[in-house]
């Protein structure tokens, strides 16, 4: 796999849809911050999204998405001077046998549609601490395109219940982050760490051969020719980019990958063999490096 999907593989993530929303008139709801990611594309009219820490309001439109990545507490409404009432009160007070969540009888209608993600386990720092606290990604961006097509699965999968809702609904979660991912890389804003560099031609080439094959002894010299670079220029370009040196980053992703088979409940010698390690002994030493943990008492407590 490519290392985006490699990464997202690992992750895990539980992702739900929520109820599609109806709003009319003025508003302002208040939405306490959950330890996940939260999604919303907005199928119908414009508000406002904004935090109470002092994030400045942005201007969410008709086939905008935007991805709110720390867990963080955030309002939204027709008008950021409105004192916001409590959004999952206000939502479930008025949420409908249909599954629409309709606030208010009168006056411009917003409909949006949204969900989370909610990761199994602490590799969800891999993706989210290289993510601004929000992503937003305007209808009109040329990286839009493919949201364009979900939003309007979207609106149909929330319209009404179907049969298969859950399961059409989980994937359409899925395509709806990866697509935003995607249109976060491509919009020129450059993120920090793995993130960012897989924008980068010969950087990304050098993450995607790891990925592949992560068992493999690479050295910095046969990565840098694999991707046509010297050897130093290599890795003072993954550095800057990804923020430690190759073989670093290799180990670390080495150590993630063998958190998750420990978790599993794999032995030590099938982990220490699958992530390129010819002793337990050598691995033992590399992940207690690493994690901090000797490998049997993190499977243990987790």
């Amino acid at each position: 796999m490519d290392p985006l999907s490699d990464v997202f593989s690992l992750l895990k993530a539980k992702s739900l849809l929520s109820a599609r929303i109806e709003v009319h008139g003025p508003w302002a709801m208040r939405f306490s911050g959950l330890s996940h990611i939260k999604f919303a594309g907005v199928l119908e009219g414009s508000f406002w999204l904004w935090s109470e820490d002092g994030m400045p309001p942005v201007h969410i439109m008709t086939g905008d998405f935007y991805l709110l990545t720390r867990g963080q507490d955030y309002c939204t409404g027709s008008d950021p001077t409105l004192a916001p009432v409590d959004g999952r009160e206000a939502l479930a007070k008025n949420l409908g046998a249909d599954g629409i969540a309709r606030y208010g009888d009168s006056g411009e209608k917003v409909s949006a549609a949204g969900g989370r993600f909610i990761f199994a386990h602490d590799t969800g720092t891999l993706l989210l601490k290289l993510l601004p606290p929000v992503v937003h990604v305007p209808a009109a961006s040329a990286s839009a395109a493919p949201l364009r097509a979900v939003l309007e699965l979207l609106r149909i999968e929330t319209e009404a219940s179907r049969p298969g809702a859950a399961v059409v609904a989980t994937n359409l979660a899925n395509m709806v982050l990866i697509q935003i991912l995607r249109a976060h890389l491509g919009s020129g804003m450059q993120a920090p760490g793995w993130l960012g560099a897989l924008a980068d031609p010969q950087i990304g080439a050098a993450l995607g051969l790891m990925h592949a094959d992560i068992a493999r002894r690479w050295t910095v010299g046969e990565l840098a020719a694999r991707v046509a670079m010297s050897r130093t220029t290599f890795s003072q370009h993954f550095r800057r980019l990804v923020g430690v040196p190759p073989l670093q980053y290799l180990i670390e992703w080495r150590m993630a990958v063998a958190g998750d088979a420990l978790r599993a409940g794999k032995s030590l010698a099938a982990v220490a063999d699958s992530v390129g390690y010819g002793s337990d002994t050598a691995f033992s030493s590399a992940f207690t490096r690493t994690t901090g943990q000797r490998p049997g008492r993190y499977r243990a407590q987790r």
